[in-house]
């Protein structure tokens, strides 16, 4: 399958510059998630990719070819959009093998490819019916039937679960997964706002933000080492907690003190100019936890609890912080708006940030 190279490439709308200067590298059999903000040029940057944008500036390289100027149906591309976009007045077997009959493919490849695609998906049952007959998960395993029968060289998928309710977007999810694992070789490409998809999807994913990449890596990668304070908000729910610090002591360890003058060591190293300088204290929410101990690191009063059986979300008025302090708390807590609690969280969790929001994991 192929692999993809995108060098300094550009979209504008007129003065609009909508992706500014991307470079990445896809190797082949690679799933990567596209995630970031509404706005942000995912999707742009998708149908640049397919063909259906045109590129203002750079290189797009498909196994080591110039594909700027390449029709989308020469590309060797094939894409799933978020609406299912089926004839209606076709089967599921006549939708699926529509394009192999455009593209003048025997009768005998036809059966075959769809079947096979029928196979891979669970479609076999439904192959008779009407795309009016089927649920919205099976309508869209149709449409990713239909593009895995042309045997593209890179899937393209544009929020393709989107449309659907929640327990159709965990099955179709899990239909996703299976089916990379079933084709190792094939590149994927897939763009969502939704974490979860990204997270248990991706080999890698890409944080996007106004036309830039943020950070590139594995999804526990980004999850545990966000490079700057965007990718550290966008990548978890509820976004990481942040309150205002300023550096006491620099060296192999880095010492703040935050909020109303607490001081906690972090087991990150940094230089002597750092001293004295204002910085962003960043901990996850489902990293803290209630403590009657002196090592408490947050002091909050509760404003308001939400118990969700699995998980009780806990939001507190903390000195120095302008949004609430939330704290992600496993099973079910008995705690009434106004109770005064202490947190704490492991050394190893606890981020720091410049003023500038560039993680100090990473200066």
């Amino acid at each position: 399958m192929a692999s993809l190279s995108l060098n300094k490439v550009r979209k504008a709308y007129g003065p609009v510059e909508v992706i500014r200067g991307v470079d990445l590298e896809i190797g082949k059999g690679e799933f990567i998630v596209f995630v970031g903000p509404s706005g942000c040029g995912k999707s742009t940057l998708l149908r640049m990719i397919a063909g259906l944008e045109s590129i203002t500036g750079g290189d797009l390289i498909i196994d080591e070819l110039r594909v700027n100027d390449v029709p989308p149906s020469k590309r060797g591309i094939a894409m799933v959009f978020q609406s299912y976009a089926l004839y209606p007045h076709m089967t599921v077997y006549d939708n699926m093998a529509f394009a192999m009959r455009i593209a003048g493919d025997s009768k005998e490849e036809i059966d075959k490819r769809v079947r096979e695609a029928a196979g891979i998906l669970q479609l076999e049952p439904y192959l008779d019916r009407l795309p009016k007959a089927l649920s919205g998960g099976q309508r869209q395993r149709v449409a990713i039937g239909r593009a895995i029968v042309r045997n593209p060289k890179v899937f393209l998928f544009d929020e393709p679960l989107s449309n659907l309710d929640a327990a159709l977007r965990v099955a179709t999810r899990i239909e996703i997964a299976k089916l990379h694992e079933s084709m190792p070789e094939t590149t994927m490409i897939y763009v969502t706002h939704d974490q979860v998809e990204a997270m248990t999807l991706a080999d890698r994913i890409v944080v996007l933000s106004a036309g830039d990449i943020e950070q590139v890596g594995a999804p526990i990668d980004l999850y545990e080492n966000p490079a700057n304070l965007f990718v550290a908000r966008f990548i978890g729910s509820p976004a990481m907690n942040i309150l205002p610090g300023k550096v006491t002591a620099t060296g192999a360890k880095t010492s703040v003190e935050i909020g109303a003058g607490r001081k906690v060591e972090l087991p990150i190293a940094s230089d002597a100019s750092l001293k004295g300088s204002n910085i962003q204290f960043g901990v996850r929410p489902e990293d803290l936890t209630v403590t009657k101990s002196a090592n408490w690191i947050i002091e909050g009063e509760v404003t308001l609890v939400e118990c969700l059986g699995e998980v009780t979300l806990l939001y507190l008025d903390s000195h120095g912080s302008e949004e609430p302090v939330i704290a992600k708390l496993t099973g079910t807590h008995n705690l009434e708006r106004g109770t005064k609690v202490h947190l704490s969280a492991p050394a190893k969790t606890m981020h720091a940030f410049t003023e500038d929001g560039i993680s100090l994991r990473h200066i």
